[in-house]
């Protein structure tokens, strides 16, 4: 009689459950093949459990099935893995569902992109496509083209159309703050590997208005922590060459006195540091990502900070706006410091090595850029040639 009224409790509960349109815990992310469209699996509801344990009968909002698309691979511990970690963030608070697919980075995956775009747009299955990189607007603007009610995102990158949003970064900003930084570091003659000479040193991917609008910050920051400063700016014109950028860092060290240098140059950055660790001579700073976190542990130990573009907070920053009716298709949307788009580390290294004044300095930066009281000129449509002719004065 007991497990007959058990039997009987159960399924009445389901029934009540049921009736109420309670709705499923979301799917795990998956990262299917590189080689198929998504179609395995059909997206699950959302959790209904909010912060503070309540269980509410009604979903909070919608709740979004999203695909990320990685024309790479994920372990790059930069930018792809910092959008799959937002949206990992929003797939665990019950707000998407996702799945990533994995594309593959080399030249013979690209046409991979085109078609995988094509059909992940032509299943209707996903309320949001999420895609990045420099590399990818010429494939997302021809086929959100032939699928206008499809909705995008790109980031770090612009497409064209009235059904993508395009989300960008100040990188200006955050290379205020490097210069900022680097400059007062260069000061700091008790520190090993500081040398007497305030030359601080630039590694650049390609002469370019994004790369050009790090370094115009970086310029500009540099100088406001130290008026005799000099910076050595050099570019790799790769992205992929890490030998050719210690080359650069190696000439920059040892013929023009540079004790920091920043990487701005994707992996060929890394080659900068090397350089560093080389000569035993100078520090690093990374870019993008935390780089004390994805290089050795040789190399980790003489990176000071790294600039951060903080893509996956982006993507969070997104869905705020989207559930709170500001949707920002067909904009280009820049995100700064207040809005957690960019910044600068400020653990680890940073904390042992930079003084208390160092740490004031850069606080200080950071809080005139938020309030208005020191704006960052931009290198992007710079047509009167403003951060060129900086470059060009500050060379040692």
């Amino acid at each position: 009689m007991k497990k007959f009224l058990m039997t009987l409790l159960s399924l009445i509960m389901v029934v009540a459950m049921v009736a109420s349109c309670a709705p499923s815990t979301p799917a795990e992310p998956t990262n299917p093949s590189t080689t198929q469209a998504p179609d395995a699996s059909e997206p699950a509801g959302e959790d209904p459990t909010e912060p503070g344990g309540e269980e509410p009968t009604e979903p909070a909002g919608k709740v979004y099935n999203v695909v990320n698309l990685v024309n790479g691979t994920l372990g790059d511990r930069s930018f792809f893995d910092s959008a799959e970690a937002g949206l990992a963030e929003l797939a665990a608070a019950g707000r998407i569902t996702y799945r990533t697919i994995e594309m593959g980075g080399d030249d013979e995956d690209q046409p991979k992109w085109l078609s995988t775009l094509y059909e992940v747009s032509e299943s209707g299955e996903y309320d949001l496509i999420v895609c990045g990189t420099y590399q990818m607007p010429e494939y997302l603007n021809e086929v959100a083209a032939e699928y206008p009610d499809q909705k995008y995102l790109i980031y770090d990158s612009e497409g064209d159309g009235d059904n993508i949003i395009n989300i960008n970064y100040k990188q200006n900003d955050m290379g205020y703050l490097v210069g900022v930084f680097a400059g007062a570091m260069t000061l700091e003659t008790d520190l090993e590997n500081i040398n007497g000479d305030s030359v601080v040193g630039f590694v650049g991917g390609i002469d370019s208005p994004v790369i050009n609008d790090f370094l115009y910050g970086f310029l500009l920051g540099a100088q406001y922590a130290n008026e005799d400063i000099k910076v050595d700016t050099r570019y790799v014109n790769s992205y992929v060459d890490p030998a050719r950028a210690k080359e650069l860092a190696l000439s920059m060290i040892n013929d023009n006195n540079c004790d920091i240098i920043w990487g701005v140059a994707g992996n060929s950055g890394n080659g900068a540091a090397e350089a560093a660790l080389e000569t035993g001579k100078a520090w690093f700073i990374g870019v993008d990502s935390d780089q004390e976190l994805t290089l050795s542990k040789e190399l980790a130990a003489i990176t000071l900070t790294s600039g951060l573009k903080n893509i996956g907070n982006s993507i969070v920053w997104f869905f705020d706006e989207l559930d709170a009716g500001r949707e920002h298709y067909g904009e280009n949307i820049l995100l700064g410091i207040p809005e957690g788009g960019v910044g600068i580390v400020t653990d680890k290294n940073f904390a042992t090595y930079a003084t208390d004044e160092i740490k004031a300095l850069v606080d200080e930066a950071t809080a005139g850029i938020v309030d208005g009281s020191i704006e960052v000129p931009t290198a992007i449509g710079d047509t009167e040639g403003a951060a060129e002719s900086l470059r060009d004065s500050l060379q040692p």
